[in-house]
């Protein structure tokens, strides 16, 4: 019979926080010993129940119990021996993790490696939990639960990351900053987060990156581009380092859209993790990442067809002109880590984060709006025949944004058996310089098109017009701002009993306080407390079933793009934005087929007030820089995972969403991210006569979001939704080597630690998604079409990753 493992790992210390050597760790069906330096690693079998009793000469066993792990799922487990008693069975790995009351996913990073998709990674593999939603599969930005992108917080071993900030379009965007290649644990919660997370509205993505305790070399390679991955220690294990290069180059996905180009868009990353442990009680680390993006696109023609099958449309485009935009970033960060003593962790951050962006456009577009031929016995089927809209658009930019954002933090644990302590203080800097120079011009028929909203009087033909030519749309600001922000928490941890029931509850709270200067501007000061409460319960039935509920305070000071207004000027009095969270939860957990599953079901409630509005144009937010609105959003979530095919864990999400604001008490409309049904299937197989052979499936159905709109219109007069979204990514791969299947001495496979070969079908279904429309007048009748911009197409990737 095929079986699949799992692992354990890490670290066993003794009463006085030193490396213990020769501990035996010990399964029914497997066993290792600990090295010098008191790391371990076991393999144990998926799935199923299994008992590991770690023992040492002079010192008492410490036992997991009934421990249930998925396949190719990494434990840590760090246990202290001492000399007294100590029994261990309160860890509560149950069919897909640990239980407890802080609503946190946990994502295996094999899985994250593994999962096809257009922009791969882990960002990739969230876009599959209910609560989750996009309409862009190259983008790596996503909305949770009604919010937009600016409201996920992003974590990479403590250390908070940022994301450009002038990306409008996502096949600009690049990389996540969060390599795949380097993830030892990924974390990630919909809402209702504990103190210690931070400000933001929506979510948390807490990644953790490896620490090695060997050399490793990995390489990846597709013809999307291609990753590096080294990994070191030194013989007595006091330094690691993990270092990832990629390289991505997006003309594959590009060139499948419906506008021909000639494109160059190419993408590269660097990034470093590396620990030095200068004692068993002190440890230094350092994340560096670098970061070019480098979009340079000459568009040529396009042509979209559309309307009906009685009456197909045609839009025709030819385009003058190029766009060089340019995203570099650099992030450097120094952690230390100091343990006191048993039950006490004191870390110290410092963190320095600089990009330096440019976007240089002039795109001149000639487009012909018309009929198209249908008749198959012409020469010119397909063709735009009988026009009907003549024009030209010329779009401008010249936006140049450079950015210094600079952390100080301490933060500190106190654990004592059930009990736990958390703390923490944070310095913030923020210093923004920005220009933005943007102008869009539109000719319809020969005859400029004038703003909506200008006031000009026209008396042709008895006067002649004398006016200037104006733009459509302009955008010109120069803004110079700086932000000094000090945030706190604490929060206390504690599990207990009442009868037979098990009860746990965490009690937080975090302040804030932040000022805002530059020039030309009113300072701003604002202060703000933020109080959170989570309880669990896991009663005393014969159904092993959880209890979660949670209710806090999140409130996200304006950030700089939330400060800029739709023409570019900065509203220095914007105040933060404020939200209540209600999450009621359950977990349930149960045998079918005599294999684990879990059932996870959510329901939550969320009201805001002093809402800043935005608009999302593909992956661009522009704010209207107040807070004249309140809001909404309430849902249903449901996860159902498991090994649907024995050995292999797969998913089904389902989810629901409202939500709606209200602007200056015009009443409630849906806001742009109100995308209500959401249905995602992760699904891994693999043929029993050929284990080796192992499929990966990703689904996702999200209906349409409001928008698609001409930037002017009102959102109480233009409701109108775009289509759904709809996508499968198909991947197929033939496993020569891995943790499961190795090779002896003299096999060519043998220095080979994994090897797998395969290929990726992207939109496997063809489905012609789209994320914003296009609109152009008809010069007969004065209606406007709305065009849709339609992502990518069917591809095929071929992909290769090995690892020594």
């Amino acid at each position: 019979m095929f079986s699949q493992t799992a692992s354990i790992t890490g670290i066993v210390l003794d009463e006085n926080n030193l490396p213990l050597e020769n501990v035996n760790i010990s399964s029914k069906t497997s066993g290792t010993t600990t090295k010098s330096d008191g790391t371990y690693l076991l393999q144990i079998t998926a799935d199923t129940k299994n008992t590991i009793t770690f023992s040492h000469i002079g010192h008492n066993n410490i036992v997991l119990e009934d421990i249930i792990l998925n396949t190719n799922e990494t434990f840590e487990f760090n246990p202290v021996m001492k000399v007294g008693a100590i029994q261990i069975a309160g860890v509560e790995v149950s069919p897909t993790g640990k239980k407890s009351i802080t609503g946190v996913i946990t994502v295996s990073p094999e899985l994250i490696r593994r999962i096809p998709g257009a922009n791969a990674g882990a960002e990739n593999l969230l876009k599959l939990l209910p609560g989750v939603s996009f309409s862009n599969e190259l983008s790596t930005q996503y909305n949770v639960r009604g919010g937009n992108f600016d409201e996920n917080l992003v974590y990479v071993n403590g250390i908070e990351v940022y994301r450009p900030f002038l990306v409008r379009s996502a096949q600009q965007e690049g990389f996540s900053f969060i390599n795949s290649s380097m993830i030892e644990n990924l974390e990630f919660s919909a809402g209702g987060f504990q103190s210690k997370y931070g400000d933001k509205l929506s979510s948390v993505l807490d990644i953790t990156y490896k620490i090695p305790n060997s050399f490793a070399l990995q390489a990846e390679a597709s013809l999307l581009g291609g990753g590096l991955t080294l990994e070191t220690a030194s013989k007595n294990n006091n330094f690691s380092s993990i270092t990832g290069i990629r390289y991505r180059n997006n003309a594959l996905f590009i060139n499948s859209q419906q506008t021909q180009t000639n494109v160059n868009p190419t993408f590269i990353d660097a990034q470093t993790y590396l620990t030095y442990r200068l004692s068993s009680k002190f440890r230094i680390n350092f994340l560096g990442n670098l970061s070019v993006n480098d979009y340079q696109n000459e568009p040529l023609n396009r042509q979209t067809n559309f309307g009906t099958i009685a009456e197909p449309r045609a839009l025709l485009v030819f385009y003058e002109g190029q766009e060089k935009n340019k995203y570099q970033t650099a992030l450097g960060a120094i952690k230390a880590d100091y343990f006191l003593n048993d039950v006490t962790k004191l870390e110290f951050i410092s963190s320095l984060y600089h990009t330096t962006e440019e976007e240089f456009s002039d795109i001149i577009a000639t487009y012909e709006l018309g009929s198209v031929d249908t008749n198959l016995g012409s020469e010119n089927l397909g063709d735009v025949i009988d026009s009907r809209g003549i024009g030209a658009q010329q779009n401008r930019a010249r936006n140049q944004l450079d950015a210094l954002i600079f952390n100080l933090a301490h933060k500190g644990v106190i654990k004592k058996e059930s009990k736990s302590l958390e703390w923490g203080i944070k310095f913030a800097h923020e210093d923004f310089r920005d220009q933005l120079r943007e102008s869009e011009f539109i000719d319809s028929a020969g005859f400029f098109i004038r703003p909506p909203n200008a006031n000009l009087i026209n008396n042709q033909p008895e006067e002649p017009f004398e006016e200037d030519i104006i733009p459509f749309e302009s955008v010109r600001a120069t803004n110079f701002i700086k932000t000094n922000r000090v945030s706190a928490y604490t929060q206390f941890d504690n599990r207990t009993k009442i009868g037979n029931n098990n009860i746990y509850y965490n009690l937080g709270i975090r302040a804030q306080y932040w000022r805002l200067s530059g020039e030309n501007i009113e300072s701003n000061v604002q202060f703000l407390v933020s109080p959170r409460v989570q309880f669990g319960i896991k009663p005393d039935w014969e159904k092993d079933m959880f209890f979660r509920f949670a209710i806090g305070s999140y409130q996200q000071p304006p950030f700089y793009r939330e400060l800029r207004d739709l023409n570019g000027n900065i509203n220095a009095q914007v105040k933060a934005q404020k939200s209540i969270h209600l999450v009621l939860g359950n977990e349930y957990s149960f045998n079918l087929w005599n294999r684990p599953f879990k059932l996870v079901s959510e329901a939550y409630y969320k009201k805001l007030n002093d809402v800043n509005t935005y608009t999302i144009e593909d992956v661009r937010v522009r704010y209207s820089a107040n807070n004249n609105a309140k809001a909404f959003a309430y849902g249903f979530d449901f996860r159902l995972n498991g090994a649907f095919v024995p050995g292999a864990e797969s998913w089904v999400s389902l989810g629901y969403l409202r939500t709606e604001e209200n602007i200056d008490n015009r009443g409630y409309i849906s806001r742009p991210t109100d995308q209500r049904l959401k249905f995602g299937l992760l699904f891994q197989d693999y043929m029993p006569t050929i284990p080796n052979l192992k499929l990966y499936l990703n689904l996702v159905y999200n209906t349409g979001v409001p928008g698609g709109s001409p930037n002017n219109e009102d959102p109480y007069e233009f409701q109108n939704r775009l289509r759904d979204y709809r996508r499968a990514d198909l991947g197929i791969s033939y496993i020569f080597a891995d943790r499961t299947n190795k090779h002896p001495k003299g096999h060519w496979l043998h220095k080979f630690k994994e090897l797998n070969v395969g290929f990726e079908i992207f939109n496997l279904f063809n489905n012609q998604n789209s994320i914003t429309n296009t609109w152009v007048r008809d010069v007969d009748t004065q209606q406007q079409f709305a065009i849709p911009n339609f992502l990518t197409s069917r591809i095929l990737n071929l992909k290769l990753s090995s690892r020594f």
